[in-house]
C-alpha cells in the first residue's frame, strides 16, 4: 500500500463513492491446496455503512447500507416541506401585493400572472422565497439530515460514501441545486426531471441534487 499522502484540500482517493477501480488480482496461490478457492475478500470496515470499498466485481452497491427511501415518500416530503414555507411566505406577501399575482383582467390573465410572477414585486419575492428556501432546506440536512417533511415520514439524508450526515457544504449544495431552477427558471421541468430520476436512477435513486451533493436518501426508524 502507498504511503503517499493526499493533496490538501482533496479528498482521499478511496472516499469518492464515484471512482471505480479494478478488482485486484488474487493473491497467488502459493501455499494452498491445489484447486482450492481464494480467501473471500474482508468486509466494509463497521463504520462504513454504505460499502464504499468495493470496486468492481463487488455484489452489491447496495450492501451494508439502510434500505433506500420510497419515492412516494420523498415526493410527499417535499410538498410538506415546501407548504411549511410557502404558507406563511404567502401571508406574509399579502400586505405588499402577495408573492405570486394571480389576479388578471381579459382572456389572457393567466398568461399575464405567470409573466408577471418573472417582473416588478413578484420576482423579489420569488428571491426572497429561494434565499428561505436555501437556508431552511441546508439548516435541517446539516443538523440531522431531516427536513420537517422527511422527519415525519422517516428518512433521512445521508452522504453517499459513509452515511453520515451532510457537512454545511454539501448540505448548501443541495439546497441550492434543488431550489434554484424550481424557483427561477423552469419548475414545471425541474420537477419533473427529479421526480423521474428517484423512480428510474440505478441503483441509488438520486435526484439532480444529490447527484451534486453527493447524497442518497434513506429510510429510518
Amino acid at each position: 500500500m502507498s504511503n503517499d499522502q493526499p493533496t490538501p484540500g482533496q479528498p482521499p482517493e478511496d472516499d469518492d463513492p464515484f471512482l471505480k477501480k479494478p478488482q485486484e488480482p488474487s493473491p497467488p496461490s502459493e501455499g494452498r491446496p491445489y484447486g482450492s478457492a481464494p480467501p473471500p475478500p474482508p468486509p466494509p470496515p463497521p463504520n462504513d455503512p454504505y460499502g464504499s470499498g468495493g470496486g468492481f466485481g463487488a455484489p452489491d452497491p447496495l450492501a451494508g447500507m439502510p434500505p433506500l427511501a420510497e419515492p412516494g415518500k420523498r415526493i410527499l416530503a417535499r410538498l410538506i416541506d415546501f407548504l411549511v414555507i410557502s404558507i406563511p411566505l404567502y401571508l406574509i406577501s399579502l400586505p405588499w401585493g402577495g408573492a405570486v399575482d394571480v389576479n388578471g383582467d381579459g382572456d389572457d390573465g393567466f398568461g399575464d400572472a405567470v409573466a408577471n410572477g418573472y417582473g416588478g414585486s413578484q420576482l423579489v419575492w420569488s428571491i426572497i422565497g429561494l434565499v428561505v428556501y436555501v437556508a431552511y432546506d441546508t439548516y435541517f440536512t446539516h443538523k440531522d439530515g431531516r427536513t420537517l417533511g422527511k422527519r415525519l415520514l422517516k428518512m433521512r439524508v445521508a452522504m453517499l460514501n459513509d452515511g453520515r450526515v451532510p457537512d454545511t457544504g454539501a448540505a448548501l449544495m443541495r439546497a441550492v441545486v434543488l431550489w434554484a431552477p424550481a424557483l427561477l427558471c423552469c419548475p414545471c421541468l425541474w420537477w419533473l426531471i427529479n421526480i423521474v430520476l428517484m423512480f428510474t436512477d440505478k441503483p441509488y435513486r438520486q435526484g439532480l441534487q444529490d447527484k451534486a451533493a453527493k447524497t442518497v436518501v434513506v429510510a429510518v426508524r
